[in-house]
């Protein structure tokens, strides 16, 4: 009645169902359960499936960040910056003393007139306004000692020791800077007085300059010893020190860049200059030629084809008839030889025939001679005008060096006639 197929299949379904009972609940079986039930089968309800909380959508890895590739710094600027980091160590840390000026004004006093010629009655009145400034100065009158001191320069304009005292009456006013004018004109006049140089490095000192100080009283003291401007050296000495180490290691900087430069300059121009060797010796190398070229392609081009050789070749039986045709004519740019080939024997014959009488490069450019002549500027030129007109040729056949290129040349491309 039942096939034995049908019947394992049946069974494999209901231990399906044994091990699965939600099987019973597909859609599909709704009449087979509807049947069991109708028999009073017990059937386990119907477990929905949760739904999955959705899964969080992975974020996107980011992606990786290219890391820039540094850029190689330039020496120049490797150098900079160390040069800049020392020269920031080298920075000055001067010790601040007291009474310096900052705000002195500049003050135009009248200076005498030295092509004045200086008479008695002019050195006697100079005395006497010497005398006044100085009793002016004792009394603290300093205005009026300045004005003292003014007339007697005027009478006597040569005299030193006048500007070195008017400027000692500016330092005591604080006028540090028409006092540094003073003692310049003093020293001018007498380079080898003492004062001028007290009051100037007084001045200087005044001024916040402690090295051009302690340098004038260096020469003061040297001139004639002074305990005063013993003391001043010795005030200014700490920070003068310091502003000539500081100068000395600015120049050991500065020197090393210049090194530094020329090494480099003198590197770069090895290295063109290589590159440009290497250029021409591969072109050479590869059949480049002349270096440059010649001027304007072959003077003058081939104009008409060669000119032929003339008459036959004399000498044979009845005389060759020349060769037929003739050369069409080089296209311009190659040129040719000047003029044409000319000839010289009766009868004509026409250029070779086309496509034959093309030069033996080879040949051509492997004549050291010939290399060596086309290097020569006289030569050049020459080409360079034979070029433009190839009737030019005529004012160089009295130069044998032209011409004994212009003939080789000629041998070299086709062995014709030379130049007339």
């Amino acid at each position: 009645m039942f096939q034995k197929e049908q019947l394992v299949l049946l069974k494999q379904f209901i231990g399906a169902c044994k091990a699965n009972p939600q099987l019973l609940h597909a859609p599909e079986l709704a009449f087979f359960r509807e049947w069991l039930l109708s028999l009073g089968a017990n059937i386990p309800d119907e477990v929905k499936p949760s739904k999955p909380d959705r899964e969080p959508s992975p974020e996107p890895e980011p992606e990786p960040e290219e890391k820039a590739t540094p850029e190689p710094k330039p020496e120049e600027k490797v150098e900079e910056k160390s040069e800049s980091e020392e020269e920031q160590e080298s920075d000055l840390d001067l010790t601040e003393l007291d009474g310096v000026i900052t705000d002195d004004d500049d003050l135009n006093l009248e200076m005498g007139d030295e092509s004045v010629e200086v008479t008695d009655e002019m050195l006697e009145l100079s005395n006497s306004k010497r005398m006044e400034a100085m009793d002016l100065k004792g009394s603290g009158n300093l205005e009026e000692a300045v004005k003292a001191f003014t007339e007697a320069i005027k009478n006597n304009p040569i005299s030193a020791s006048l500007y070195a005292k008017r400027a000692q009456i500016l330092i005591m006013m604080k006028r540090p800077n028409a006092a540094i004018k003073d003692c310049d004109k003093a020293i001018s006049i007498n380079k080898d007085s003492a004062a001028p140089y007290k009051w100037r490095g007084r001045a200087y000192r005044m001024l916040g300059d402690y090295l051009k100080a302690y340098h004038d009283f260096q020469t003061s003291n040297r001139l004639d010893y002074d305990d005063s401007v013993h003391d001043w050296l010795k005030e200014v000495t700490p920070n003068a020190k310091k502003i000539m180490d500081h100068n000395r290691k600015y120049e050991r900087l500065h020197e090393e860049r210049e090194r530094k430069r020329k090494i480099k300059e003198a590197k770069k121009r090895k290295e063109e200059a290589q590159k440009e060797y290497e250029r021409q010796k591969q072109q050479q190398s590869s059949g480049g030629g002349f270096p440059g070229g010649f001027p304007g392609g072959f003077p003058g081009g081939m104009p008409g084809g060669m000119g032929g050789m003339p008459g036959g070749m004399g000498g044979m039986p009845g005389g060759m008839g020349g060769m037929p045709g003739g050369m069409g004519g080089m296209p311009g740019g190659m040129g040719g030889m000047p003029g044409g080939m000319g000839g010289g024997m009766p009868g004509a014959a026409g250029g070779m025939p086309g496509g034959q009488g093309m030069p033996d490069f080879n040949a051509l450019f492997s004549d050291p001679e010939l290399m060596a002549a086309m290097q020569d500027p006289e030569v050049m030129a020459a080409f360079q005008d034979v070029s433009k007109n190839p009737e030019n040729i005529k004012k160089y056949e009295n130069n044998p060096k032209v011409k004994n290129v212009i003939e080789k040349l000629q041998s070299k491309f086709g062995g014709a006639g030379g130049a007339k």
